[in-house]
């Protein structure tokens, strides 16, 4: 290799390259203590994008199928003010989602906790009962449940008890901890709620600006990579942002359909709560196959303060109504919506669900669909390459 000026100069920055990697790696603690802190600081813009992108999803749907028709008729005033109004938009029926779900779900579950304290102690007598009938069944020795009456004059007789007790300084000393436990929770609330507010406003900042930023982001890609980097990165890019939006889409597709069925289906049994519980069983249905539990346990417990029959009948139901889900309405939805076969899907769930939870089941699907489009994409060019057909195999 001839030692030219352009020569020397690669020969710099590989070596530049390579020491610096070899640095990261001796001091990797320092490597991500720094990363960890810019990712605090990046939190705001971080959180503002992923709202954008998931607001994109509405307001593109608002400006191309309700506005497209009104701008052939108005002006240039209207071609100014239709995203801002998009975005109103978009953002007024994610709350108003929220609102209505909130307003449905908690009043229940707070009337539903009410019912329980103060029917606690008839269910516990009637447990007592339960277990008397099994154990005269089938002859086994009696359990007898300690009794149980809550009222004003016990529950002085146990504070009395309290105050008296060796256990009163170490509840003190827990108590010091317990507040200095929340003065650090109430600092982490601070922050979200300071990260979240940021994050909105980045959020609409990015959805006015998308078509500019998106062109001051190519023009970066193509003054610092090669030609091919460059145009392979847009593709990926492009790839990535296609998939992610059918996957929002398809999401909430699929949580309207089991919404719906949970509805019917308990309104057939005629199980109470029915509308409230398959709202909630519909917008938990948006994590990826196994959310639906989620709203179960919560539809399980209401129920179960009207009629513990029905609530074990509905919890059957809900299993039966998560098989098909997850067997049947979620790969066809979602899968073929992203063009994921379904069996990729359910593993895709399972690893992004084991790696990093709930936010790993929702990320793991669509980056799943990526990969596996680049992939059959490299196979087929190496394939053709190579001369080699499906026929020919």
């Amino acid at each position: 290799m001839e030692l030219n000026k352009d020569n020397i100069k690669k020969i710099i920055l590989i070596l530049a390259a390579a020491f610096l990697m070899l640095w990261a790696v001796i001091n990797y603690q320092k490597v991500f203590t720094f990363l960890n802190y810019l990712l605090i600081l990046l939190n705001p813009l971080i959180i503002g994008a992923a709202i954008a992108f998931i607001l994109n999803v509405c307001v593109r749907s608002i400006e191309n199928r309700l506005f497209r028709p009104l701008d052939k008729h108005l002006g240039r005033i209207w071609a100014r003010v239709r995203r801002f109004i998009s975005i109103l938009l978009a953002i007024a029926f994610v709350l108003g989602v929220i609102v209505i779900i909130t307003t449905m779900i908690v009043p229940e579950v707070k009337n539903a906790g009410n019912m329980l304290i103060t029917e606690f102690p008839s269910y516990w007598s009637n447990l007592q009962n339960v277990i008397n009938d099994l154990t005269s069944r089938f002859n086994l020795e009696e359990i007898v449940l300690p009794s149980l009456d809550i009222n004003d004059e016990n529950i002085s007789e146990m504070l009395k008890n309290l105050i008296h007790s060796d256990m009163t300084n170490k509840i003190f000393n827990t108590a010091l901890d317990m507040t200095t436990s929340v003065i650090g929770v109430t600092a982490s609330v601070i922050s979200v709620v300071f990260n979240s507010v940021m994050g909105i406003v980045f959020a609409i900042y990015i959805l006015f600006r998308k078509e500019i930023l998106a062109k001051q982001a190519k023009q970066i890609v193509y003054a610092y990579l090669p030609r091919k980097a460059a145009d392979e990165a847009l593709y990926i890019a492009r790839l990535s942002n296609t998939m992610f939006s059918k996957f929002v889409t398809g999401q909430c597709t699929e949580a309207v359909i089991i919404g719906l069925l949970c509805f019917l289906g308990m309104t057939i049994f005629k199980m109470p709560y029915a509308p409230m519980i398959s709202v909630l069983v519909g917008f938990t249905a948006l994590i990826p196959v196994f959310g639906a539990f989620i709203g179960t346990a919560i539809g399980a417990f209401l129920i179960l303060m009207v009629s513990p029959i029905k609530a074990l009948w509905f919890i059957i139901f809900i299993i039966v109504l998560q098989q098909v889900e997850g067997d049947l309405i979620y790969p066809k939805v979602v899968g073929s919506s992203i063009g994921l076969p379904g069996i990729w899907v359910m593993l895709a769930v399972i690893v992004g669900g084991s790696v990093n939870g709930v936010l790993g089941m929702l990320v793991s699907v669509p980056i799943s669909a990526v990969l596996y489009c680049l992939i059959g994409r490299s196979a087929k060019g190496r394939l053709e390459k190579r001369n080699i057909t499906i026929d020919n195999l």
